[in-house]
C-alpha cells in the first residue's frame, strides 16, 4: 500500500487550476518576493559551478569522496561551489569547497520531510518553489556537474541540457561523474539520436568521466578563458540597501 502524499505547506494549491483573482495575485506576489530574496542573497557570490547529486549518499561512499574532491578542486580554480544545499552529494561538494578555503553556497528547498541546509555553507537561501530554486541554480553558474542521484538530480541535469540545447543559456560545460551509473541514460540519448529526436551534436554537450582531474580540466578549458572569469568585476554590496 502506498503511503499518502505529504504536501508541502499548501504549495500544491497553485497547481489545482484557476482560483480567485485575488488568490492568483497573492501567489504572484509571493513568487516575486521569493525571487527577490534569492537575487539579494546570491548577487555577490561570484561565478559559480553548480553540483547536482543525491541527498541519500553518505560519507564513506566513493561518490561522496568524488564530490568532496570536486568541490575542493573547483574552489582552488576560483569558483564558488553551489549546490541544492542539502545532505549527501550536496554536502560533500560544499564541504570540499569549504575545506579548500573557497566559497560554498546552497539553494535549499522546503520539503514535507524538511531538507535542512548542510553544515558547510557560507550562505544559503531556502525556497518554497522548485521553479524559483532552479532559476537560482542556473543563473549564477558557468558549468554544471551531476553525480549519481535520483529524480531531482535528473530533472536538474536535463533542465541544464535543455537550456543549453535551446540556446537559452550559453553552452556551458555539463559533466557527468560516475560513468557506470549514467550508462543507461547515455544509451537512451544514443537511441534518441538514432531516432532523430535529438540532434547529432547534442550528445557532445556532455562529458562523462570518473576523473576529478579530467572534469576540472574540461571546466577550466571551457569557462575560465572563454568567459574571462578572472576579469569579472562584481558590483559591491550597497549598505543602504542592506546588502552584504
Amino acid at each position: 500500500m502506498k503511503s499518502p502524499i505529504r504536501y508541502s505547506n499548501g504549495v500544491q494549491n497553485y497547481l489545482i487550476g484557476p482560483r480567485s483573482r485575488l488568490a492568483e495575485l497573492w501567489f504572484i506576489v509571493r513568487v516575486f518576493f521569493e525571487f527577490l530574496k534569492g537575487f539579494r542573497a546570491l548577487h555577490f557570490v561570484g561565478p559559480c559551478v553548480t553540483v547536482f547529486g543525491s541527498a541519500r549518499i553518505e560519507e564513506g561512499d566513493p561518490y561522496y569522496t568524488f564530490a568532496r574532491d570536486l568541490g575542493a578542486s573547483l574552489a582552488r580554480l576560483g569558483f564558488t561551489v553551489m549546490t541544492g544545499g542539502g545532505p549527501g552529494i550536496m554536502e560533500a561538494a560544499n564541504r570540499g569547497a569549504r575545506e579548500a578555503g573557497g566559497v560554498s553556497v546552497g539553494c535549499n528547498i522546503e520539503l514535507p520531510f524538511e531538507q535542512k541546509p548542510n553544515l558547510y555553507l557560507d550562505r544559503w537561501v531556502t525556497f518554497r518553489h522548485f521553479f524559483v530554486r532552479k532559476v537560482m541554480l542556473f543563473k549564477y553558474s558557468y558549468a554544471f556537474v551531476a553525480l549519481p542521484g535520483g529524480i531531482g538530480t535528473v530533472d536538474e541535469l536535463f533542465e541544464a541540457f535543455t537550456l543549453i540545447q535551446c540556446g537559452k543559456i550559453a553552452d556551458f560545460p555539463i559533466v557527468l561523474m560516475g560513468s557506470q551509473y549514467w550508462l543507461p541514460m547515455l544509451h537512451m540519448l544514443d537511441e534518441m539520436e538514432e531516432e532523430g529526436t535529438i540532434s547529432p551534436g547534442d550528445r557532445d554537450l556532455i562529458l562523462v568521466t570518473d576523473s576529478v582531474f579530467e572534469a576540472i580540466h574540461h571546466i577550466e578549458g571551457r569557462t575560465i578563458e572563454r568567459f574571462r572569469l578572472r576579469k569579472v568585476r562584481l558590483p559591491k554590496p550597497n549598505p543602504f540597501l542592506a546588502e552584504r
